[in-house]
């Protein structure tokens, strides 16, 4: 079994001690692999920033459009509230006339109730 072992051991060595040549090819893969990505990050970074810079200028844009519409609204709103302020003294006296009318019509009513009685009274006589 101890042979076993020293033959591992001795296969493990060799599988994990690389050529110089190899440790060059990785040392150079490495280093062209660590370029580009570090030729990639400032560019990325740029973009990163480009896209940014656009997204405030549209925030911009449409927050002024909406301070524009904002103000678009007020103006309407105070004209409204003028137009009403100057039409209130009409609707008041268009409730009070409404007001006036329902105290009136009341007799009316009452009056109208009354002549019907005398009026059925005579039509009742008429035919009996």
């Amino acid at each position: 079994m101890e042979c076993l072992e020293d033959a591992m051991v001795e296969m493990a060595r060799e599988a994990t001690e690389p050529t110089e040549a190899d440790i060059m090819g990785l040392c150079q893969d490495m280093f062209s692999k660590m370029a580009t990505y570090l030729t990639g990050e400032p560019t990325a970074t740029s973009e990163d920033c480009k896209l940014l810079e656009n997204m405030n200028k549209l925030t911009s844009l449409k927050s002024l459009e909406m301070k524009d519409i904002a103000v678009n609204i007020n103006r309407t709103l105070k004209d409204l509230n003028q137009k009403y302020a100057t039409l209130q003294p009409y609707l008041d006296q268009i409730t009070l006339t409404e007001e006036q009318v329902a105290v009136l019509g009341q007799p009316a009513y009452r009056l109208d109730a009354y002549t019907k009685k005398p009026e059925a009274k005579y039509k009742k006589l008429e035919r009996g």
